[in-house]
């Protein structure tokens, strides 16, 4: 947990793109909670995804390897930190940032108020509540390790909320068709716990130990193969959606 983010990412960023991408009700979401901005920064851009096509896009990554995922409709990243963002103060319409605060170590709380401080408008956030991903039967049967690293890396969504002087917090259930497979998105489909691309594209998993990281694969795979994962869970496959802890944090100004 103490490996800076920037090589954390440089080491887990790669292939990234492949399988995180966009799930359309999420893009929705942000950017109906961008307003009418016309001038968005993005934190912790990663390879671009939910970022506006429509809008002026400043985007600010450390990572090299995930700067370099970026398509080229998308605009070329600022090397920068959250905890010191290289722009001046209400330069830019609004702000956001998806699933990337969790990585900004000790400069969460910075990182929020850097986004305030930059933004004329709305702050959008997009972060995990970790009493709710915790639960989840991934984190609650077999790798309770996240649970607990969750519960270290993710503030509590009204904790953020009160960094900016109080928000609204939405929740975003994740549907089981999500094409963004975000460890959340796990719910609808053990059979990705056995996939090593699609792990490594999430946090979670890519933060694990490698024996960590087989101790669950070979339970998840037993569990499979002889009916137990199903007879406890099966009954998910037949929600379009569900509630795993992904909240939106809007602040307006």
């Amino acid at each position: 947990m103490n490996e800076p983010s920037r090589a954390r990412y440089d080491r887990i960023g790669r292939g990234y793109a492949a399988h995180r991408r966009e799930d359309p009700e999420l893009r929705r979401r942000i950017h109906l909670a961008l307003g009418e901005a016309r001038s968005v920064v993005n934190v912790g851009a990663g390879s671009g995804s939910y970022e506006p096509l429509d809008r002026h896009v400043t985007a600010i990554e450390p990572s090299d390897v995930m700067a370099a995922q970026r398509p080229p409709e998308r605009p070329p990243a600022i090397r920068a930190d959250a905890g010191a963002l290289p722009l001046r103060d209400d330069s830019v319409d609004a702000a956001m940032t998806v699933l990337s605060l969790h990585h900004w170590d000790d400069r969460r709380q910075r990182g929020v108020r850097e986004m305030r401080r930059v933004a004329r408008g709305n702050v959008v956030i997009v972060t995990y509540d970790p009493r709710v991903s915790g639960a989840m039967w991934l984190m609650a049967d077999y790798l309770p390790e996240v649970a607990e690293l969750d519960h270290a890396i993710f503030p509590p969504p009204e904790e953020i909320a009160g960094w900016l002087g109080g928000a609204r917090i939405e929740t975003l259930p994740v549907p089981a068709d999500s094409p963004d497979r975000m460890l959340g998105a796990f719910w609808a489909h053990p059979e990705w716990v056995l996939d090593e691309a699609i792990r490594n594209a999430t946090s979670g998993f890519a933060r694990q130990p490698d024996e960590v990281v087989r101790r669950v694969v070979d339970a998840v795979r037993r569990d499979l193969d002889d009916g137990t994962w199903e007879a406890r869970y099966g009954h998910l496959r037949q929600l379009s959606e569900l509630d795993v802890g992904l909240r939106l944090i809007v602040d307006e100004p």
